[in-house]
């Protein structure tokens, strides 16, 4: 079993910028919590998430005595070299849409150029003993008409897979999966790709929740992605309640079906009071 909290992707969208001593704070408070990943910032232009500037700033202060491991999102080369360059840094994630208009929208590139793309960071990552993690968003659906199937998803992740990419997250984007789709979707990819490990990045309303990651888990992923107390999103998705899946949702589910976490309570609390002071 492995969680992943994701303060990155509820912290970006915000408008007023945090100061950097606020996201170290927070950043520090979920370390000691016990989570397997920490996804704290991205190496991006700050022109496009003016939020993720400080990202080395806040890196350079984050506590690394704990077991959890640091993530950073990238969507180019630049970004993916500047990564590369801090020990720190354990994972690599990079966003690849089956949506070719969110492709573009996201990163500035075309599916087919991400290919590329991903296969010259999928190398450079090996040569620092890095490990990059795809997030496939657009999996379950997108909101611009464009054609989705299984088989269309099949297609790209056989080509991601072909790269020698092997941690590969189904990102729920604007929430728009079911528990069937989910279902469908998770079996197919794990049967086919078997040397995958394949987690799940959901966004859901509060009350299709519990269905999804149920869903999710039944299926036999044992990857979460999740945001203390649900924030975060894409900013495209319809319903405005549609965020993030919230940590300690996931891990009460988690809980209850028999898992042993190696979770902190305690220090779960006090990040979870702490996110007051961040999400207003």
């Amino acid at each position: 079993m492995k969680l992943i909290e994701c303060p990155r992707d509820a912290i970006q969208g915000l408008q007023e910028f945090i100061p950097t001593s606020k996201k170290v704070e927070y950043i520090n408070s979920l370390v000691k919590v016990g989570f397997d990943i920490i996804d704290f910032g991205s190496f991006v232009s700050p022109k496009i998430v003016p939020q993720m500037k400080d990202t080395e700033d806040v890196l350079k202060q984050i506590d690394l005595t704990t077991e959890s491991e640091l993530l950073v999102i990238i969507a180019n080369k630049k970004g993916a070299e500047d990564a590369l360059c801090f020990d720190e840094i354990n994972y690599l994630g990079y966003p690849f849409s089956v949506s070719e208009i969110f492709q573009q929208k996201n990163t500035n590139n075309t599916i087919e150029k991400s290919l590329i793309l991903l296969d010259y960071i999928k190398n450079i990552s090996d040569k620092k003993n890095k490990k990059l993690v795809i997030y496939l968003s657009m999996a379950f659906g997108n909101p611009y008409n464009e054609k989705w199937s299984l088989d269309i998803v099949q297609k790209w992740a056989k080509k991601i897979v072909d790269i020698g990419v092997d941690i590969i997250s189904l990102a729920d984007t604007v929430g728009v999966s079911s528990p069937k789709t989910i279902k469908s979707l998770y079996k197919a990819l794990s049967k086919d790709f078997s040397n995958v490990e394949w987690g799940m990045h959901l966004h859901s309303n509060p009350i299709e929740f519990y269905e999804k990651l149920n869903a999710a888990y039944d299926s036999g992923c044992r990857r979460f992605d999740g945001a203390i107390r649900g924030y975060g999103g894409c900013p495209l998705a319809k319903d405005k309640l549609v965020g993030n899946m919230p940590t300690e949702k996931i891990i009460s589910f988690l809980k209850d079906k028999g898992e042993k976490l190696n979770i902190n309570e305690i220090y779960l609390e006090k990040a979870i009071s702490l996110s007051n002071s961040i999400f207003k």
